[in-house]
């Protein structure tokens, strides 16, 4: 059918051009920050690009929701603005009937949304924390450069290595000094290799000497030693009960029913819902006045979405807080939500307004 035909492939391009738009900013801003990140040492330099890829998966429900709404509407007020509107509508089709070709085209992408809200976003949350945690976890003399002073990850050690033999994980002349428990503690030996025992990486030393002090009495002790080992980190990667909220999967938060999982639950759900709604809403918003730029009724239909999503945010909060229940949060935002557009669809189709409701209906009389 020519009407729908012709709609759907102007939204087809206007979706694909708004989408590459917005990955690619999102995709620079998250750059920046992985970059700072790195720098700050919480992501390892070498896995910058898999966290931001990560990353930008998880974004991807509101990204493909925002190219959808956005999409709809410039592309209906577009056809305000050049009259086409007016050909349609004297042809036969009102506004309402719009809603069945942009539904064809949006049900694929309201899938993708669905899938990536409820299937990818935990395990792309997933994976990050464990990319995270692992380089967080990482024994302590893996943080130290051959020939830098280093500081540990609890801060109450330093590192020297003055040659490092990655290959092997053993290391010559190094340098440790420990402060905790009330004594200083200087220990320097001939070379030094990683073991794993168990969960912990020991770090075993070598044909060394150890300079204890007393910061209390001042006492001095010093030791020499053929064979040394003392612990420098865990290798255990957190259980998958530990992981937070947000990278567990959707299954768990539906069978452990608790209230953070329910305000996760609700956020998740919502993306899902609200990407429908928004198809309803970007139709009535679309409407423009012809003589009038089509920019502030574009700029009224993106502050209408900054406040939808805004408000599955606080419903997520207020979920995870006890201040709201599950289901009246989802009836009240997404229920109400479809509700108010569909009436506003009905509005703008009959043409509706205040004066034609309130006026008495009058009879003529065929006699």
């Amino acid at each position: 059918m020519l009407f729908h035909s012709s709609l759907r492939k102007e939204l087809a391009r206007s979706f694909g051009a708004t989408l590459v738009v917005l990955v690619t900013i999102v995709m620079s801003m998250i750059l920046i920050r992985t970059l700072g990140q790195a720098t700050k040492g919480s992501v390892n330099p070498q896995e910058v690009m898999l966290v931001m890829g990560y990353t930008v998966l998880g974004y991807m429900p509101t990204i493909l929701t925002l190219s959808l709404f956005i999409a709809i509407v410039s592309t209906l007020s577009r056809m305000y603005k050049d009259s086409e509107m007016v050909i349609w509508f004297a042809s036969g089709r009102g506004l309402a009937s719009f809603l069945s070709p942009l539904l064809r085209f949006a049900w694929p992408v309201l899938a993708v949304i669905a899938a990536f809200a409820l299937l990818i976003w935990p395990w792309a949350n997933q994976q990050t924390a464990e990319l995270r945690e692992r380089y967080e976890r990482r024994g302590d003399l893996d943080r130290v450069a051959p020939g830098q002073f280093q500081t540990s990850a609890s801060g109450s050690r330093v590192f020297f290595i003055d040659k490092d033999a990655a290959s092997t994980g053993g290391s010559k002349n190094v340098f440790i000094s420990t402060s905790e428990n009330g004594k200083d503690t200087v220990t320097s030996a001939q070379s030094g290799r990683i073991e794993i025992v168990g969960n912990d990486q020991m770090l075993r030393l070598s044909s060394g000497q150890r300079l204890e002090t007393t910061v209390a009495t001042g006492e001095i002790q010093i030791s020499e030693f053929a064979d040394y080992s003392t612990r420098v980190g865990t290798s255990r990667l957190s259980l998958p009960g530990e992981l937070p909220v947000r990278a567990r999967s959707t299954q768990t938060l539906l069978v452990e029913r608790t209230a953070p999982h329910l305000g996760e639950l609700a956020w998740r759900l919502g993306l899902a819902l609200a990407a429908f709604n928004c198809v309803v809403i970007a139709l009535v918003l679309s409407s423009v006045n012809p003589r009038v730029g089509r920019a502030g009724g574009m700029v009224f239909a993106l502050f209408t979405f900054i406040v939808y999503y805004n408000l599955i945010n606080l419903g997520q909060s207020w979920v995870t807080g006890g201040r709201a229940s599950f289901a009246g949060f989802m009836l009240g935002l997404h229920g109400g939500g479809l509700l108010l557009g569909l009436l506003w669809l009905a509005k703008r189709h009959n043409n509706w307004t205040l004066r034609s409701l309130l006026r008495p209906r009058t009879r003529i009389s065929t006699e």
